[in-house]
């Protein structure tokens, strides 16, 4: 028997749909196998070379790296209790501002490492004992997203939205993180923040509806999502020779999970281009319309929106099946180094950092996690 949210979701667009496969198979024994000894071998690089005395990782580039890493152990089944998470908790805990937010001092990503910092503690949350510090992060978060306070009303394109720090330009990915945090919060898609942050999401859409005006609505209406309507517009796949800007996978994936989250339905204009765009681009040997650039960031977004939807296979364009969490596993097994971490040769958006990667990869193959 499918549940409610699995029926709803069991045909969204021809070409795209649901498989529940009712008993375990010698292929899902296979795949429970390649899992857990890629985790087994992330785990032994972490603890072995990845984690500093202090329990960060890439303290260089301030508490961010330790919170993606930390929160992948954690959603992989690592206890917070764990000398490996619980020193990396000690340590994060250390970044607490008076303004509650959770940050490295005279960062210009306060908005940034708050979100993932909530993402983090609310997953070693197990006995309330970060309850404070979390309520005094979630309401410095809520500071930091565009709206009446910034003088930015519902017309303007920076709207709902939220950037690196406060009054920084918003952008999707980080609009992305700050609705994973209020998620993680217990935050419902009806809450004003949730609803906000929807108005800048529905804008980075390559589509016209009502929701979504901008002069770039119609250049290149193919449902994918780009990085910012604001300030001009931005894609970092570039534009079109209309002038419009390209969409891109890990973006596309942002948008319709962060869409998912403030309650945007099966049958919305909105999410059926995503799903279309999805359909046309799905693969794992690129983040599309980017090469290898934020290659792990996708396979993160990928997993995490796929995994929102309740979706077991997805069928491509060409009408080939895909089971998308044994592929995506099998994917990230192959591309292991030897001493169990991740690297990515194309260095943009510190891919080239093999601590962020492995959380990366750990991220995305908690979705992957044998139900």
């Amino acid at each position: 028997m499918l549940s409610y949210h699995q029926r709803r979701w069991f045909w969204l667009i021809p070409g795209v749909m649901i498989m529940l496969v009712p008993t375990a198979t010698r292929a899902e024994e296979d795949a429970a196998s390649v899992y857990r000894s890629t985790v087994d071998q992330a785990i032994v690089f972490l603890r072995s070379t990845g984690q500093a005395a202090d329990g960060s990782y890439s303290a260089y580039a301030g508490p961010g790296v330790t919170a993606v890493v930390t929160t992948g152990l954690l959603q992989n089944g690592i206890s917070p209790r764990d000398p490996l998470v619980a020193k990396s908790l000690q340590y994060l805990e250390g970044f607490s501002q008076p303004d509650g937010g959770v940050y490295q001092p005279a960062t210009l990503y306060g908005n940034y490492e708050t979100c993932l910092a909530i993402m983090c503690f609310s997953a070693a949350n197990r006995d309330g004992r970060y309850d404070e510090l979390l309520a005094k992060a979630e309401k410095y978060l809520r500071k930091s997203q565009w709206d009446e306070g910034e003088g930015s009303d519902v017309t303007s394109n920076n709207y709902g939205g939220a950037g690196y720090g406060k009054h920084e330009r918003p952008d999707l990915s980080n609009t992305n993180f700050l609705v994973d945090a209020l998620k993680a919060r217990g935050v419902g898609p009806d809450d004003e923040a949730m609803q906000r942050a929807l108005i800048f999401v529905s804008r980075c859409q390559n589509l016209e509806t009502e929701h979504n005006t901008t002069a770039f609505a119609a250049k290149n209406p193919d449902g994918g999502f780009y990085y910012t309507p604001a300030a001009g517009g931005s894609s970092q796949a570039g534009s079109t020779p209309e002038g419009g800007l390209r969409s891109y996978g890990s973006m596309t994936y942002a948008g319709l999970k962060s869409m998912i989250y403030a309650g945007v339905g099966p049958d919305d204009p909105r999410v059926k281009a995503a799903f279309k765009w999805v359909s046309k681009h799905y693969g794992l040997d690129q983040n599309p319309g980017m090469g290898d650039a934020g290659l792990y960031y996708y396979y993160h977004t990928f997993a995490k929106a796929l995994d929102a939807m309740d979706l077991n296979r997805v069928k491509d364009d060409q009408g080939v099946e895909h089971d998308w969490r044994t592929e995506l596993a099998a994917e990230l097994a192959r591309r292991q180094q030897k001493d169990g971490s991740w690297l990515n040769q194309n260095s943009r958006w510190l891919e080239g950092d093999p601590n962020l990667v492995t959380g990366y990869a750990l991220l995305a193959l908690s979705y992957c996690r044998p139900k």
